[in-house]
């Protein structure tokens, strides 16, 4: 399958053809989603389905996160640059094709833990857990390490994000959807079933994605182009990056505010589960048409967000999105009924739209302003540093249900009917917290100074560099 890489624009540059950008965009449906369903699902899962007390699963989240947390910046800086086969297959290619198989495979193993002690099942999680987070790192941090080499301008950026979301968001529909008609309460296998119907999406996703990731000689020229730059013989040490990280107010904010946003979105997820089974009590296949309907309305205000945000800064969107995102968790402090809460989630796919659409533009800006101060790509290195704040989030997830449903007393059973206090609590962690982590990432952003003009600077000097 061939596919042109570039096509010649109005301003002489090259730009990236909407063929690619699609086939690019099957990729982002398992960096995004398969991390989303491995946090929605791994806490509700061992401590209700299989048992595991909770602070064994708890301390089990913490070590495994640990683990994810120091190899994510030594995976990207080890792996990022040239090696004997990178001109011939490209820089990124041959790493998200070794990191997504053995990501599949382990995300499998995970939903079969033993029958056995919860010790035995402790361990068993732990190991299985982090040699996915080694792969799935691997995956994940050369596939958004490409995007911003392959899309270089705003235009590109933006149209990108939005054929990325209209490609993935009707699969991520199915991926979302057809475990509502084989969960059931109380049945392991079924969880199984349900992992191993995602894994060949995945696969298939997976495959579809090789056209759009393949690198031009353009594209590998500027990449190696740091790596023999007068200035710069050897390779940039790991220090001087992280100087440059550090020293950088524009990228601190943004990941701070991104790693706010993050921790918010995975607590609510990983919440929903204790909802639906808790709160609403209803079987999961009852809950298809607000998942449709959240689907629909993100999907048709995703361009119309994107045709306003082409007359505003990033930042501006990104704030707007945020609060009218935190407005929608309200209502989840008094919702009882399904009709309720289909209600607020297909408000709320419209709102999240808002500021979904902001995450790649922004980080890849953030990158650009670093690969100029390094004067070479450095993706993978920044991506895995990201990683850091990411990934920690499962850690506060862990915490935060943890230690709510010991306060308040949670009742493992799948079949236990929870005290209004046990509620209460499944509603704070669905809806209190995760509201002011948006009001804080609002908050935290508000420093971030990358304007167009700026960015235009920047892309300019990135030019005369080769870069």
């Amino acid at each position: 399958m061939t596919v042109n890489n570039r096509n010649s624009d109005s301003k002489g540059q090259d730009a990236v053809s909407t063929k690619k950008m699609a086939f690019y965009a099957f990729g982002s449906i398992i960096s995004m989603h398969l991390i989303v369903a491995f946090d929605t699902y791994i806490f509700y899962f061992y401590e209700v389905e299989v048992g595991l007390p909770v602070l064994m699963l708890s301390l089990a989240v913490i070590i495994y996160t640990l683990w994810a947390l120091v190899s994510s910046p030594i995976i990207g800086y080890l792996t990022d640059r040239p090696f004997k086969w990178s001109k011939k297959y490209g820089f990124r290619l041959p790493w998200i094709i070794f990191g997504c198989i053995p990501s599949l495979l382990f995300y499998i193993l995970i939903f079969t833990p033993p029958n056995t002690n919860p010790w035995a099942i402790f361990w068993y999680l732990i190991i299985i857990a982090c040699f996915f987070e080694t792969f799935f790192t691997i995956y994940r941090l050369h596939y958004s390490g490409l995007y911003a080499n392959l899309f270089r301008e705003d235009s590109e950026r933006k149209k990108a994000t939005v054929i990325s979301f209209l490609i993935s968001n009707p699969i991520t529909l199915v991926l979302t959807m057809f475990p509502l008609f084989i969960i059931v309460y109380g049945n392991r296998n079924t969880f199984v079933l349900t992992a191993l119907i995602t894994v060949v999406i995945m696969f298939i996703c997976h495959i579809l994605t090789i056209p759009g990731i393949i690198e031009s000689d353009e594209m590998k020229k500027r990449f190696l182009q740091g790596y023999i730059n007068e200035h710069s013989k050897e390779k940039v040490p790991f220090s001087k990056i992280l100087k440059v990280v550090v020293r950088n107010k524009n990228f601190i904010v943004t990941l701070a505010s991104f790693a706010l946003t993050y921790v918010a979105l995975m607590l609510y997820y990983a919440s929903m589960m204790y909802f639906y089974k808790d709160i609403l009590r209803v079987p999961l296949s009852n809950l298809i048409w607000a998942a449709l309907g959240a689907f629909l309305t993100m999907t048709i205000s995703m361009p119309l967000w994107n045709k306003i945000g082409q007359k505003h800064e990033h930042k501006t969107m990104y704030i707007v999105g945020l609060i009218l995102s935190a407005a929608t968790l309200i209502p989840f402090l008094w919702i009882t009924t399904l009709t309720e809460f289909t209600i607020i989630v297909i408000v709320r796919g419209v709102a999240m739209a808002g500021f979904i659409i902001m995450f790649q533009p922004m980080a890849a800006d953030n990158m650009d302003e670093i690969t100029l101060k390094c004067e070479r790509h450095v993706e993978p290195t920044l991506s895995g540093l990201s990683s850091i704040i990411f990934r920690s989030s499962a850690i506060f997830i862990a915490l935060i249900i943890g230690l709510v449903h010991i306060i308040t007393g949670y009742n493992p059973n799948p079949d236990a009917i929870q005290t209004p206090l046990a509620v209460l609590g499944i509603r704070v962690h669905t809806a209190v917290i995760p509201l002011i982590l948006l009001m804080l990432a609002c908050i935290v952003i508000l420093p971030y100074d990358l304007t167009s003009e700026k960015k235009n600077a920047i892309k300019k000097k990135m030019r005369e560099l080769g870069l």
